[in-house]
């Protein structure tokens, strides 16, 4: 498991729709498998769980984003990887975990 967090300054909308483009046209695999969005007030929080095939791992990884915003606030960025090990009772081979993170880090 991999994990980034950040916070943001920008446009919530623009920010979470170059999450979104960047991701899926960033592998020919890549495939975003569901997404959730809630309003409380001022407040929004918008998940997106994403998919790709990990040629390094040779298995698919997940890559979970929130994005979370209050008012006028900073947005901040929660981000985090999983499912890139082979092993059975201890992760090995997270390689495929860290590249789809470093792609967000490219698109952020």
């Amino acid at each position: 498991m991999a994990k980034l967090e950040q916070t943001l300054t920008g446009n919530f909308d623009e920010i979470l729709q170059r999450i979104e483009e960047g991701i899926l046209n960033g592998s020919v695999s890549a495939s975003m498998e569901d997404s959730s969005d809630f309003w409380s007030g001022d407040a929004r929080c918008s998940v997106r769980v994403f998919e790709r095939y990990s040629y390094a791992g040779s298995n698919r990884v997940s890559l979970n984003v929130t994005l979370f915003q209050n008012g006028t606030d900073a947005i901040q960025l929660s981000a985090i990887t999983s499912g890139g090990s082979q092993a059975v009772f201890f992760k090995i081979n997270t390689w495929g975990e860290e590249a789809f993170l470093e792609k967000l880090r490219e698109i952020l």
